[in-house]
């Protein structure tokens, strides 16, 4: 033991900054970042940060798939320097806050999939855009959904004008219902920028259009501009080339979890083949909501998060906050 705590401490000290970073550069809801990383001698602990929790997000559901997220770009992180992640879940029920600990586990080569992963980390982003022309890659989906499967997850692909139309009625009615919540107006105020901001966190002005007429096939996106004239993104565009649900078994932290860290490896997988997803939170946010597309569309299981994939060839990735200001010393 003592061997293994001297191999894993230089390693940890050594790139502490570069995996922060690199974990840091995830996917989290309203782009909050609400995660923080201890620095141990032998691991880094993933927490929560509880300032960084929506008001329209009590259980923390969101929060902790945002988590995941991170949490899968350390492990990518970790494996970029050749060593295996050891990673532990939820490890003392006594620290709600802490939701995972990584280890430098056994040398092992980075494959050529990994690496292509890692490269497309800075280039990910959330797309609230228009989509461009052309169909998705042969092989693509299915391989998408290999990544769901692989981190205990499943995205189940939403075919058919039938299915599609029972989805993207649900949709309609929660936003037009949500987006005049007092709680979630607040959080979108809160996490909005203007498009000059020098802002590290939330969602700027050049991410998201003004809410107006449904585009063909487009889900019903989150009104982020408020009336407020925020909004720089275009608007148009072709139809999304897929729609699919990310899924989970269960309903709990340790289904976020996997839902958050599923989500980043497949959104990586996707990123570098140049095809990006607008993603739908807030219709999921009601457990209700979430149990009425379950059972509309008879999934095989709980509903986490809503996609939309179509072909994007310019990246407009999202500010992040340095690794000091997400390490705990």
């Amino acid at each position: 033991m003592a061997d293994k705590t001297a191999q894993e401490a230089p390693v940890l000290a050594d790139y502490a900054q570069f995996l922060i970073t690199t974990a840091g550069r995830a996917p989290s809801v309203h782009n909050t970042q609400p995660w923080r990383f201890r620095v141990g001698p032998d691991a880094i602990e993933l927490h929560y940060d509880p300032r960084r929790k929506l008001r329209a997000d009590p259980l923390g559901r969101e929060m902790t798939i945002s988590c995941g997220a991170a949490l899968f770009g350390l492990r990518l992180a970790v494996r970029s320097l050749g060593y295996l992640p050891v990673v532990e879940v939820l490890p003392d029920p006594n620290r709600l806050r802490l939701l995972a600990r990584v280890r430098i586990g056994a040398a092992a080569p980075v494959s050529s999939a990994e690496r292509r992963l890692l490269e497309a980390v800075p280039h990910r982003h959330t797309h609230r855009g228009p989509f461009e022309p052309g169909p998705l890659p042969d092989g693509l989906l299915p391989g998408l959904q290999h990544d769901a499967l692989a981190e205990g997850a499943e995205l189940v692909l939403i075919e058919g004008e039938l299915a599609y139309r029972r989805l993207a009625d649900i949709v309609a009615a929660t936003n037009q219902r949500l987006n005049l919540d007092p709680r979630a107006r607040a959080d979108s105020r809160q996490w909005t920028r203007d498009a000059d901001s020098e802002a590290r966190d939330g969602v700027p002005g050049l991410a998201f259009a003004r809410t107006g007429p449904r585009s063909r096939r487009r889900l019903p996106q989150r009104d982020f501009d408020l009336g407020r004239g925020l909004a720089r993104l275009a608007e148009g565009g072709e139809p999304p080339s897929a729609t699919a649900v990310l899924l989970t078994k269960g309903d709990r932290r340790t289904d976020w979890l996997h839902a958050g860290q599923a989500l980043h490896r497949l959104l990586l997988h996707a990123t570098t083949a140049w095809v990006f997803a607008s993603l739908y939170t807030q219709p999921l946010e009601a457990a209700v909501t979430r149990t009425l597309i379950r059972d509309r569309l008879e999934l095989p299981g709980n509903p986490q998060l809503l996609l939309q994939f179509g072909r994007v060839h310019s990246t407009h990735p999202t500010a992040r906050r340095p690794a000091g200001d997400l390490t705990d010393l």
